[in-house]
């Protein structure tokens, strides 16, 4: 067996339990049961020829080959679904109201993207966006004030409740570091834990529940410099000088001028995902947006981050 042999259900599979970091979590969002999942993983695993995930205490991760297996997963089925609404916008263009939302950090580049992929395609289509967290927009969702949402989920977060939405996983993330482009570390593609000690940090600040971004998470004794509840703000302070910040994948295309993006080597990091999250039963245009998004989504996952 090789690749070729790969099911795109079980690619499906495999992307959602990195995502959700369980296989149980990934069986209850597809509709499968938790055995039939593991026996899916392990038939991947046997044709591609390595493990793609590692048991940890509250439910698995991806190992290396499964990071980049999911990368690709990604890019392979938001192909597909950008061929089936292609096809479906030959046998009816959308049209009416679409209401979307979207954590902060999606703002910046993949929720653009698929915005106006969707309406170049579709015209008549009309586009309102709300931007909230991922607890907001959850139960926007669920109380259909929302058509669908772009929210945030990984292993270090809140176990939300998604009983009776439907999660489709866009990108399977990891954090950077967004450093000065004169601090002493810009021009290194990959830094170690070590190479951050000592360093001033730019953080986030909280409202309500809203998961915040802190100093970098298995960092003991970080210096925190100054807060920021806005993201422009806090690459702003990065760019004046006065610190570096976490920064994840997904918003690295849209760092300003005078910030560098770097990775960081740090067995222990956890990814996150962002997820599309809508209800059990959608609309056409929700599931139109869903494509485009994943269609953004490929593109970001196999960029590199801007220098």
């Amino acid at each position: 067996m090789g690749a070729q042999d790969v099911s795109v259900a079980s690619l499906r599979i495999v992307e959602q339990a990195a995502a959700l970091g369980s296989f149980s979590a990934a069986a209850e969002a597809l509709g499968y049961t938790q055995p039939a999942v593991s026996r899916q993983v392990a038939a991947v695993e046997a044709a591609i020829g390595a493990p793609l995930f590692e048991r940890i205490p509250r439910g698995v991760r991806p190992t290396e080959a499964g990071t980049v297996l999911v990368e690709h997963a990604t890019a392979v089925l938001a192909t597909l679904e950008a061929a089936e609404t292609a096809i479906a916008r030959i046998r009816e263009r959308l049209e009416g109201r679409l209401a979307l939302g979207s954590i902060p950090v999606a703002m910046s580049v993949l929720v653009p993207r698929a915005i106006a992929r969707l309406s170049q395609m579709n015209p008549e289509l009309d586009i309102s966006l709300q931007e909230a967290s991922t607890p907001d927009l959850i139960e926007r969702v669920r109380h259909d004030r929302l058509d669908l949402a772009v929210i945030a989920l990984g292993a270090d977060l809140p176990r939300y409740d998604l009983e009776d939405l439907r999660p489709d996983v866009l990108l399977v993330d990891t954090l950077r570091v967004a450093v000065p482009a004169n601090h002493r570390l810009a021009r290194r593609e990959r830094v170690t834990v070590d190479d951050l000690r000592n360093e001033p940090w730019i953080v986030g600040q909280a409202a309500g529940d809203e998961p915040v971004f802190g100093a970098w998470p298995t960092l003991p004794e970080a210096s925190v410099a100054y807060t920021g509840r806005e993201w422009p703000a806090r690459l702003g302070m990065v760019a004046a000088g006065l610190g570096i910040a976490l920064i994840p994948h997904i918003g690295a295309a849209s760092v300003p001028a005078g910030v560098a993006v770097i990775d960081v080597d740090d067995p222990a990091q956890r990814t996150r995902s962002a997820v599309a999250v809508t209800p059990a039963v959608s609309s056409a245009p929700a599931r139109a947006m869903v494509a485009a998004l994943r269609t953004a989504a490929a593109q970001i996952a196999l960029s590199r981050p801007r220098q």
